[in-house]
């Protein structure tokens, strides 16, 4: 490059860095943990009843960070663990959890009523978010998340189970549906997506 060139791109380079431009410029691309969907795709609104018999509509999230997990009071296992990574998740975040809700939609709308799950919610945390509705509202949502649920009858005392997708759905502040996390990722690793998500703007 010439002497000019030179003289050229260092005076750019010195108006980006002066307007600000110059994080944008020189930042690595951050690389998300999750499943990234690209493009992410607007999240398919839902209204559902929370466990305190509030409607709950996902478009009044926007300008929070909202992970949502479908699963059901009974699981004897998927279920309790991934509220347990829920809550490290929150711990991990601190005071920015403020601005992220955890959500909990169930898959067994028979059994879960809106008393079973503020309960159930109690054990883990009782910020949690748990939604129910009937059953034709909750197949609807079910749908539009590609969320798979089938009862399985054990023919024991403890009644059926159901079998269930167990991935985490990330829904950014703009109500995109951006990531996805299969049953297990680490809470940390989740806690760094958000912690990125959040400083995104919700416009």
């Amino acid at each position: 490059m010439s002497k000019t060139g030179l003289i050229f791109a260092g005076v750019l380079i010195g108006v980006m860095l002066s307007l600000g431009g110059g994080w944008w410029f020189l930042q690595k691309k951050y690389t998300y943990q999750g499943v990234l969907i690209d493009p992410p795709a607007h999240a398919p609104n839902f209204n559902l009843t929370d466990q305190h018999g509030d409607s709950f509509q996902l478009l009044d999230q926007q300008g929070k960070v909202v992970l949502i997990f479908f699963g059901y009071t009974h699981c004897p296992d998927v279920c309790p663990i991934t509220l347990s990574e829920y809550k490290r998740v929150k711990a991990i975040l601190g005071d920015q959890s403020e601005n992220v809700q955890f959500v909990y939609i169930t898959v067994d709308p028979e059994r879960d009523t809106q008393e079973r799950m503020r309960v159930y919610l109690q054990n883990f945390d009782p910020d949690f978010i748990g939604l129910t509705g009937s059953r034709p509202e909750l197949e609807l949502v079910w749908q539009k998340y590609g969320v798979y649920q089938q009862r399985q009858d054990t023919g024991s005392a403890a009644g059926y189970l159901i079998d269930h997708s167990a991935r985490i759905y990330a829904i950014d502040k703009m109500g995109n549906w951006i990531l996805n996390y299969p049953y297990g990722m680490e809470p940390d690793r989740i806690a760094q997506d958000v912690t990125h998500l959040l400083k995104q703007p919700s416009q």
